[in-house]
């Protein structure tokens, strides 16, 4: 009995609109209706016109505009685009003025509907470019310009009737047309509400100093879980959906992702820690096995880590928990670093240790202060002198095979200038004549 009620009443409904339908039409073969159609056509073509005129003018003086703000220049781009409906608007507003003035008001009333729908449209489609997701700016484009053109044209009451009669129930449980696109619409808002929250916060606290980086990335990932959470459940209950059933649901559907899903749930939970107990954040420098790098972001189930040549490597939450990370800057970002060289037994042990450190302090990314460089002798090898030059930097960000190869060349340069030899393993081969390969033989 339900579906015949149903059936019936969109029935019914579909004759009204068809009846609604057919009157227009035949309004719009009056001789006041057909000449209010002619301007609106000749409107949109002098439009046109205008718009192949003046825009690539309009496009080549946006190109010499040097210097001006990028928002000054955004504002240019969307009136260039909107060119063509900009001037139409313009111009039907003025038929519709001029025909108030010239004739009766009810043979512009045609005209006025389509400058009023026109004039909407366009309004909507300025303001729906603030929002940046394509997809959330047409989803909330397409719905206003819907319930635009009903309210105008005075079809809002048949179409929520024939909307809300599509439906399909499940137990209590009753989902229509209408419900859906109310949801569509209610949570494209509220998303978009949430994200402009989200982006706006974040800058500030991205930006305050007196916050640790991992805690302003743990303030601003709980910020968006809280906002987007929020959004969703409000506009849920806002449209009238039963979220009871929606709990017991996730709770089965949860155990079952927890099963199948340890690695990403073990990522995210040392993705919470790494947060929260500061061990590494943004900008720290790591050495992970064979990856040295410094900590570009840390994501919910990854950290990217940007090498010196460029790679940048994502790195699971969970191997930075479970494995040994060498954090060059955890507490500080002082870094010693060791070099080793050896000199001939002829050369003064004494010249060559001062020698060696005045060489690694000419290198600019060198501490000379309290940390200044030190050399030992730590043996004597068979054919040099060995010692150790150790010495500090503050930047492991600049990395460090740069740092020891400009100290490297330091010394070369040093112990050229001072006649200090640096002795190399040599080898002496002699040729046998024949005795020696009959001897062999």
């Amino acid at each position: 009995m339900e579906e015949e009620n149903v059936t019936e009443e969109l029935l019914d409904t579909g004759q009204e609109l068809w009846m609604q339908v057919e009157v227009f039409a035949e309004s719009l073969l009056r001789p006041w209706n057909a000449y209010q159609i002619g301007i609106a056509v000749a409107v949109l073509l002098v439009a046109h016109i205008l718009n192949k005129i003046l825009g690539p003018r309009l496009h080549e003086w946006m190109r010499s505009r040097e210097g001006w703000p990028k928002w000054r220049i955004r504002l240019l781009v969307i009136f260039h685009q909107r060119l063509r409906a900009i001037i139409f608007v313009t111009l039907i507003w003025a038929a519709v003025f001029i025909m108030r003035e010239a004739t009766w008001p009810s043979r512009s009333y045609i005209l006025s509907v389509i400058a009023t729908l026109a004039f909407v449209w366009l309004a909507i489609a300025l303001l729906s470019r603030l929002i940046r997701n394509k997809f959330l700016r047409k989803l909330i484009s397409y719905g206003l310009w819907a319930f635009a053109t009903l309210q105008i044209l005075g079809l809002t009451e048949t179409a929520t009737t024939v909307l809300d009669s599509a439906a399909v129930e499940f137990g209590e449980t009753r989902i229509s047309l209408l419900l859906i696109i109310n949801a569509f619409v209610l949570l494209g808002l509220l998303f978009f509400g949430a994200r402009f929250i989200s982006t706006t916060t974040s800058e500030k606290i991205r930006s305050n100093e007196e916050i640790s980086p991992s805690m302003r990335v743990l303030v601003v990932k709980a910020l968006q879980v809280l906002l987007y959470g929020a959004a969703f459940f409000i506009g849920m209950r806002a449209v009238g959906f039963d979220l009871t059933g929606l709990a017991v649901l996730s709770g089965a559907i949860g155990v079952g992702l927890g099963f199948g899903l340890q690695k990403v749930v073990s990522n995210l939970v040392s993705g919470v820690i790494i947060l929260l107990d500061k061990s590494i954040k943004p900008g720290d420098v790591i050495s992970l096995g064979d990856t040295f790098g410094w900590i570009n972001s840390l994501g919910a189930r990854y950290v990217s880590v940007v090498t010196r040549d460029g790679k940048e490597y994502l790195i699971p939450n969970e191997d930075l928990i479970t494995g040994q990370v060498v954090n060059w800057s955890h507490s500080d970002e002082f870094v010693r670093l060791d070099i080793y060289f050896g000199t001939a037994y002829n050369d003064d042990p004494h010249k060559v240790r001062a020698i060696a450190i005045g060489a690694a302090m000419s290198v600019g990314r060198v501490l000379s202060d309290y940390r200044k460089p030190v050399c030992h002798i730590v043996g004597f090898g068979d054919s040099s002198v060995d010692y150790i030059l150790r010495f500090w930097i503050k930047d492991p960000t600049g990395g460090l095979t740069n740092v020891r190869g400009a100290v490297y060349l330091a010394l070369w340069d040093a112990f050229q200038a001072e006649n200090i030899s640096i002795p190399f393993p040599q080898r002496e081969v002699r040729m046998l004549g024949d005795e020696g390969q009959k001897a062999l033989d």
